[in-house]
């Protein structure tokens, strides 16, 4: 299910805080997609391929890295906050044609949590699996050790609410949205790319932003 949110105006930036907070509430509890009538905040528009999308935070959030690594693990949201952190300010991207220019997204490096848990030889890529029950994406390994990909903890300079696909969520800078998994809760090392949700169903898998607009895969500044 679609859930269409557009952008605020100028009043409704300047109540951002609490409006988001207001919208997260209403996106949680309706199962029937009528909130895709509301103002969304910052221009973004929002997605979820469920009907609704359990809340998890503090008390309940967990993180696994397993698959092919040495040191299988998994973190809670205490355990992430506690690790270097990495500030990017670039541009998103959807590719229905919206973009949101100059957002900040803050987290941890992927390569980070990868080095962490011990990639293994054999290893060619990673899956990313979420806790709305249905939403997957992928990554070849080395699309994953970009400086540029996170996972992140705070967008827009707080931390990500439910209906931006909190409390952690996939950060890939020079893809395409799509690839930035909401609502983050397993990291899997694999031996070969297991296309998305989305690709499954006929997106790139490899979702660079560019083939129209001018923009490549050069490192995110």
């Amino acid at each position: 299910m679609v859930l269409g949110l557009l952008g605020l105006g100028a009043a409704g930036v300047a109540a951002g805080p609490w409006l988001q907070r207001a919208q997260d509430a209403v996106t949680r509890s309706d199962p029937t997609g009528l909130t895709g009538l509301l103002p969304g905040g910052g221009g973004f528009r929002y997605y979820s391929v469920t009907a609704s999308v359990p809340d998890r935070g503090e008390a309940d959030y967990t993180l696994t890295v397993d698959g092919l690594v040495d040191r299988p693990t998994t973190l809670r949201l205490a355990d992430l906050r506690a690790l270097p952190q990495r500030r990017i300010v670039h541009d998103v991207q959807c590719v229905t044609g919206w973009r949101v220019p100059a957002t900040p997204f803050e987290g941890v490096p992927l390569s980070a949590l990868l080095d962490a848990a011990g990639v293994r030889a054999d290893a060619r890529a990673v899956s990313f699996g979420c806790f709305d029950g249905a939403y997957t994406e992928s990554l070849t390994l080395e699309q994953a050790r970009r400086d540029d990909v996170l996972v992140a903890l705070r967008m827009q300079d707080t931390p990500i609410g439910h209906a931006h696909g909190g409390p952690v969520r996939l950060y890939v800078a020079p893809m395409y949205f799509y690839k930035s998994a909401k609502w983050l809760s397993s990291i899997t090392v694999t031996d070969t790319v297991r296309p998305g949700y989305w690709e499954r169903l006929g997106y790139d898998v490899d979702a660079w932003v560019g083939r129209s607009n001018g923009r490549d895969d050069a490192p995110t500044a």
